[in-house]
């Protein structure tokens, strides 16, 4: 093969490569924005099973509603829900409060909440025990505590800001705290003797105690907090207006005096959603400043 020819031939393999590489890009892309597709997700507070079981009907019914096909795909961490809302992987994202602060405080306000359940405008959180001798949240001093997930609302950012607010400082009263990662293992860290007390949201804790998940004789509740705003139903500002009003017409329209609307709403732990707004989890961001957790 003379020089010219080798050439030509590398100059047709190197064209034929970056031919290859962007169609790979162009599928990458299509692959993360496909049309006809609602991709949805949600924070990992409690398992991956457990969230698919639960979303799975209200999945086929917002499927029907918009015409559209929907996936949902569970995320490792709470961070990574944030990322693929605002890096426009994810469609939609079942936030807790504080998740929805972060994501729209990194958006620069770019997540808009669509709905929440009636009892997410006074939602509260529960501080567990195994112990007979911790009664109040001052007796948690020079003790062992479980918190969820470290961006968890309800299992870590309220519980911590009451804690304050009863002058207590977590990180250096407390003998030692630690994050289990999701509610039902805070509730099983306390159960197994890991830890004298833990906190987790009120839904999962009453979820447990009627699935006879957890023995009230031996683990029962001591604090529960006020109430304050908490889960929602977000989108990114880019999803068309129209789209954005068909889902949230679809979860208003949800009506427990008819069967399968009922078991959504069951497995949401709703007895129905309304309409939210932003301006709801100001007290959020705000507890989330004063903790530190929230710059």
């Amino acid at each position: 093969m003379t020089q010219f020819s080798a050439l030509r031939s590398l100059k047709s393999l190197l064209a034929a490569s970056m031919a290859a590489g962007m169609l790979l890009t162009a599928a990458s892309a299509a692959a993360q924005n496909t049309p006809g597709v609602l991709r949805v997700s949600a924070i990992p507070d409690e398992a991956p099973t457990e969230l698919q079981r639960k979303f799975k009907p209200l999945g086929e019914y917002l499927a029907k509603v918009t015409g559209l096909k929907v996936e949902f795909t569970p995320v490792t961490d709470y961070a990574a829900s944030v990322e693929g809302l605002i890096n426009h992987k994810l469609d939609m994202v079942w936030f807790g409060g504080f998740t929805f602060v972060q994501a729209n405080d990194r958006s620069k306000g770019q997540v808009v909440p669509l709905v929440q359940r009636v009892e997410d405008e006074k939602f509260r959180s529960v501080f567990i025990t195994a112990s007979p001798a911790i009664k109040t949240l001052a007796d948690l001093k020079g003790k062992t505590l479980s918190f969820g997930s470290e961006s968890s609302t309800s299992g870590h950012l309220m519980p911590r800001s009451y804690l304050l607010a009863a002058k207590i400082d977590p990180d250096t009263d407390l003998k030692r705290v630690s994050f289990s990662g999701t509610h039902d293992a805070t509730v099983a860290a306390v159960a197994g003797g890991k830890v004298d007390a833990g906190a987790l949201n009120i839904s999962v804790w009453e979820k447990l105690v009627e699935s006879n998940k957890v023995d009230t004789k031996a683990v029962h509740v001591f604090y529960t907090t006020p109430g304050f705003y908490d889960y929602n139903w977000s989108v990114s500002s880019k999803m068309p207006a129209a789209l954005q009003k068909k889902i949230t017409d679809a979860f208003l329209a949800l009506d427990p005096s008819k069967p399968a609307d009922k078991e959504i709403l069951d497995l949401q732990r709703a007895t129905r959603f309304i309409p939210t707004k932003a301006a709801n989890y100001t007290q959020i961001e705000a507890a989330a400043r004063n903790a530190r957790l929230l710059k």
